[in-house]
């Protein structure tokens, strides 16, 4: 898998890294602030997704990739191309793989998950712990005009105190 490294690095608009505990309760501060950031930096449209994303990895990094008192680290940066998200554990020795979950397990599916939501996932494998990334594109619309006035909209020739414009 290619790592974000292998591709030329756009500059970074807007980072965030914070490392949190390894508790359940972390991941939803971490999908929280997440959500917020993305909304801040001007795309909100990516929140919802960038917050799922998060909420994923972070899950994993608690369940799977922590040691007892060793923190784990949500990383986000906004390019004008793309936002990288990457969470990283200190448990190196077992690297994540999408799975089939069976209908009834409660569990298995939150790489299935960012694999079906990102652009581009992969994991990078460090002297300590990994790190698991996705990206999602940033889209870049033109806005389009209003060309034409809505059926009961007038413009009215005098101000309310009745004198013209």
């Amino acid at each position: 898998m290619a790592t974000p490294e292998e591709s030329a690095q756009p500059q970074a608009l807007h980072h965030d890294r914070l490392d949190y505990t390894p508790l359940l309760k972390s991941v939803t501060l971490a999908r929280g602030r997440a959500h917020r950031l993305l909304t801040e930096w001007g795309h909100p449209e990516l929140a919802a997704d960038t917050a799922l994303l998060v909420s994923e990895l972070s899950s994993n990094a608690v369940l799977h990739g922590c040691v007892r008192d060793r923190l784990f680290r949500v990383e986000l940066t906004l390019t004008d191309r793309a936002v990288l998200i990457a969470v990283t554990d200190p448990k190196g020795e077992s690297l994540p793989s999408p799975r089939v979950a069976a209908e009834d397990d409660m569990f298995g599916r939150g790489l299935l998950i960012v694999r079906e939501i990102a652009d581009r996932w992969g994991v990078t494998e460090l002297t300590v712990g990994k790190s698991v990334w996705c990206e999602l594109n940033v889209v870049h619309q033109t806005p389009t005009a209003q060309t034409t006035r809505p059926s009961n909209w007038q413009i009215s020739a005098t101000s309310d105190s009745g004198s013209a414009w």
